[in-house]
């Protein structure tokens, strides 16, 4: 259950509607966890800013995009973002097996998506670190430092909305997230 409100637009706080009016027309509706940060304007803007910075700056394309956030959401284990980035990651590109297999640790379709997402899924397990060896491992892969140096900035947007999940415990409203192998033999 829901610690705080999941507001509407109409319903929000008026420093959140217009930022809640935005995201829930980039998404097609109000989706509960952007009804919820918008219960505290300071967790809705803080969000749709990293969200805007990415889109304006960013260089990783969707697909890059979505696994990296799959990656977090699965160390963090945030069953509400899984689900989220299950259905982007769909749009995204990304196979049903592939989502799984990132969700796992085990993806290994390609070599160089491999090596990044070795690195975020490091990162986000240990605070931020990540061994020389892993980063060496994506900048022969074909990453630039540059590019490993965004995935700080996916991992934090990531990080923001698996926290808040968690914290306000948002209710699902989305499809769930295709069981792992693991849970499906437990």
């Amino acid at each position: 259950m829901p610690r705080i409100p999941t507001h509407t637009v109409d319903s929000a706080p008026d420093q959140s509607r217009a930022v809640l009016h935005e995201v829930a027309a980039q998404v097609g509706k109000v989706l509960n966890i952007h009804g919820g940060m918008a219960h505290a304007p300071v967790v809705l803007h803080s969000y749709a800013a990293l969200q805007g910075v990415i889109a304006e700056h960013g260089t990783l394309d969707a697909r890059t995009r979505e696994a990296i956030a799959l990656t977090v959401a699965a160390v963090d284990e945030c069953t509400y973002c899984q689900s989220a980035h299950t259905a982007s990651g769909k749009a995204a590109g990304l196979t049903r097996d592939e989502m799984i297999a990132i969700r796992e640790g085990s993806y290994d379709s390609d070599r160089r998506l491999a090596a990044l997402l070795a690195v975020a899924r490091e990162a986000t397990a240990d605070t931020g670190y990540v061994a020389d060896a892993t980063w060496q491992e994506a900048l022969e892969a074909g990453w630039s430092d540059a590019e490993l140096a965004e995935v700080t900035t996916h991992m934090t947007v990531n990080l923001l909305a698996n926290y808040f999940n968690h914290m306000v415990g948002t209710e699902l409203d989305l499809p769930a997230a295709p069981q792992l192998r693991s849970e499906s033999a437990a």
